[in-house]
C-alpha cells in the first residue's frame, strides 16, 4: 500500500473508532427479511448521520452505500456540508459552522473514500454510479440507498427520489434475474434498525409508474415500521430544530403518506 493510501486508511480507522464511541451499536430486527443467498437494494430513512453511521460500522453483512459524491471531492465537500447539515443553525452561530465545513472536509473526504461507498452523481456521470452499483450486486454486496429529500411526507418519512429504482431495472436488464427492494427504518431514539418485507420489481411494468409504486409502497413501509415500534421521536431527515422532531404517538392511526 502506498504511504498516502495507508496514511488514509490510518485515519479513517481512527475516525471510525471515535464514532463507534459516540454512536454505539443499534440492535438489528427483521435481519431474516434479507435474503440470505442473493443482494439486495436496502431503502430507508436518512435519520441525518445516524442511518449511514449505522450501516457502514454495524450492518451485519457485505453492503455498498449511496453517499452524494460532492461530500467525496474536496473542493465540493465545504458548501455542500454547509448547505445541507448546518445552513438552518441560527444565524449568530453560522459562522462556526461555515468554518467547520472546511476544516473537517479533508477528514470527511478521507473518511468516506475508505468506507463501505458508491458516489452518488446528478449528472452524466450517473452512468458511473450505477455501473458501480451493478458490479456491487453482482459480488454479492447489498446496495444501501437513502433517498429521502426536503419534501415533506408525514414527518417520520420524508418523500423519496424515485431514480434510484432505475437500479432494479438496469439489474434485471443486465442478470436477466429480478431483485428486491428491503424497507428499513431507522430509529436512533430507540437505538433500532429494523427491516420490513421485500418489495419485488417488476421489471415488465412500465418503469416510470413502477418507480411511483416502488417508492409509494417503501414508503408507507417504513411508516409502517416506526409505528410497530414503541412510542419514541423520530429523527428526522432534514437538520430541524429538536423541537419540530415529530412523536409517533402523535402518528397511531393516521393514514400511511400523511
Amino acid at each position: 500500500m502506498k504511504p498516502m493510501k495507508q496514511l488514509s486508511w490510518y485515519v479513517y480507522r481512527a475516525v471510525c473508532a471515535v464514532v463507534r464511541r459516540l454512536f454505539p451499536a443499534p440492535e438489528f430486527t427483521g435481519l431474516e427479511k434479507l435474503p440470505a443467498d442473493r443482494p439486495c437494494i436496502i431503502v430507508g430513512n436518512h435519520a441525518q448521520a445516524y442511518g449511514p453511521i449505522y450501516m457502514e460500522l454495524y450492518l451485519p453483512r457485505k453492503r455498498a452505500i449511496w453517499c452524494i459524491a460532492e461530500m467525496m471531492h474536496l473542493k465540493e465537500v465545504p458548501d455542500y456540508a454547509f448547505r445541507d447539515f448546518w445552513s438552518k443553525k441560527p444565524g449568530w452561530c453560522r459562522w462556526f459552522y461555515r468554518l467547520l465545513s472546511f476544516v473537517g472536509a479533508p477528514v470527511i473526504v478521507c473518511v468516506l473514500k475508505n468506507a463501505h461507498t458508491i458516489g452518488v452523481y446528478r449528472d452524466s456521470r450517473v452512468l458511473n454510479t450505477m455501473r458501480e452499483s451493478l458490479e456491487r450486486l453482482k459480488e454479492g454486496a447489498s446496495v444501501v440507498i437513502f433517498p429521502e429529500h426536503e419534501v415533506y411526507r408525514n414527518g417520520l418519512v420524508w418523500e423519496f427520489q424515485e431514480g434510484f429504482v432505475n437500479l432494479a431495472r438496469l439489474y434485471s436488464r443486465r442478470t436477466g434475474e429480478g431483485i428486491d427492494f428491503v424497507p428499513m427504518y431507522v430509529a436512533p431514539r430507540l437505538r433500532r434498525v429494523c427491516f420490513g418485507d421485500p418489495i419485488a420489481y417488476d421489471p415488465a411494468a412500465d418503469p416510470g409508474k413502477e418507480a411511483h409504486r416502488v417508492c409509494d409502497a417503501l414508503m408507507d413501509a417504513v411508516t409502517d415500521l416506526a409505528l410497530a415500534l414503541p412510542p419514541h421521536v423520530a429523527v428526522p431527515y432534514p437538520n430541524l430544530p429538536k423541537s419540530s422532531y415529530i412523536s409517533t404517538d402523535s402518528m397511531k392511526g393516521a393514514p400511511a403518506g400523511e
